[in-house]
């Protein structure tokens, strides 16, 4: 981390100084890790990730640059560049997104398989969505998919698990592991879109009745 160019203090993040408590103009893109002046890693703190976001817009907070137009624009960038960085490692999956990044792993575009073992199940369970988006409700087949909402938890927190052992400790860049991070990664994002739709189901479901 470099100095601050105001007051020579170790900076915490590029985003301003603890000790002056100004915003300061960050050069380029900057990681979410950064930003919050975390290291990488896949396990983190939760609690502790927020209470660094609160500090740090504390000192950065645009209403304590009200006299300054140009500072409070810089606070108001900078700020939303801090939410942005909670937002990005708050959350599992979107932290998992931000390391393969930061590591050269493949993105989503990429490297669009998943693992091979789950393509059968992916094949049944789609099959089971489809013909219960086709039928009426309260047909067997509506119900038939409901009862899928339980395994498709399962394996999503059996994936998420799976991930959380792939990148902690922290692969080395170009690692066989962020690869298949990634297949797992879309293995996790197919299971969202079935839950959602399963949710979608339910929701017109209740409205038929």
């Amino acid at each position: 981390m470099t100095s601050c160019p105001h007051c020579g203090a170790e900076l915490e993040t590029p985003l301003g100084c603890g000790v002056c408590q100004v915003p300061l103009e960050v050069e380029g893109a900057v990681d979410p890790f950064t930003l919050l002046g975390i290291a990488l890693s896949f396990s983190l703190d939760v609690e502790e990730l927020r209470s660094r976001h609160l500090k740090i817009s504390r000192w950065i907070h645009p209403d304590y640059f009200a006299a300054s137009p140009e500072l409070r624009a810089l606070a108001e960038t900078n700020t939303g560049l801090l939410n942005g960085a909670l937002e990005a490692l708050d959350e599992p999956l979107r932290r998992a997104e931000c390391l393969l990044e930061s590591r050269g792993g493949p993105s989503e575009a990429e490297v669009k398989d998943m693992p091979q073992a789950f393509l059968m199940e992916v094949l049944e369970w789609s099959e089971t969505l489809d013909e219960a988006r086709a039928a009426a409700a309260g047909s067997p087949e509506r119900e038939a998919a409901f009862k899928l909402g339980p395994s498709l938890h399962d394996e999503r927190a059996a994936r998420i698990d799976t991930i959380t052992a792939l990148l902690d400790p922290l692969p080395a860049t170009a690692s066989e592991h962020l690869t298949t991070a990634r297949h797992e990664l879309n293995a996790v994002r197919y299971l969202d879109r079935a839950l959602r739709e399963l949710e979608s189901l339910r929701l017109a479901e209740a409205e038929a009745r």
